[in-house]
């Protein structure tokens, strides 16, 4: 299984907030009527065994109707959408951190795995997803009668 490091990009005004908190005891983006929280990629594990590669997606938040799986090309893309609900009519938010979540993740596939026994589960926010190992083709062998 090809891994592939993820470096998250930083913001434009985060070189500039330790300089403002130093005066202001305050992060530069609250200054400006921000409270955005910074979005990140779900962590993942890859666990290799003899018979398959286990791979644990954190995803708290997400039921598992909000998650999609599926493979093309050998490569495995898990991603997830969820919208935050309305509010009644007689609610206002005094702080809003989450509206909309999302996130897509793809994996290369590496050779000799069985895409047809690919299996997934949920379990208390972590997706696990379970990708066996293809057996490896016995020789074949056949006596031949000296005639």
């Amino acid at each position: 299984m090809s891994i592939v490091k993820y470096r998250p990009t930083g913001s434009l005004m985060s070189p500039f907030n330790a300089f403002v908190n130093s005066f202001f005891g305050e992060d530069i983006s609250q200054i400006l009527g921000s409270d955005e929280v910074r979005r990140q990629m779900p962590g993942v594990n890859i666990v290799e065994r003899d018979s398959e590669f286990d791979l644990q997606l954190l995803a708290p938040g997400f039921s598992k109707e909000d998650l999609k799986l599926g493979v093309e090309d050998d490569v495995l893309t898990i991603s997830a959408d969820k919208e935050t609900k309305e509010l009644a009519e007689n609610e206002r938010y005094t702080r809003r951190e989450f509206t909309h979540s999302s996130f897509r993740r793809s994996f290369r596939l590496p050779e000799g795995v069985d895409l047809e026994r690919i299996q997934a589960r949920h379990v208390d926010g972590v997706l696990h997803v379970s990708i066996p190992k293809a057996e490896p083709a016995k020789p074949r062998t056949k006596a031949i009668d000296i005639g």
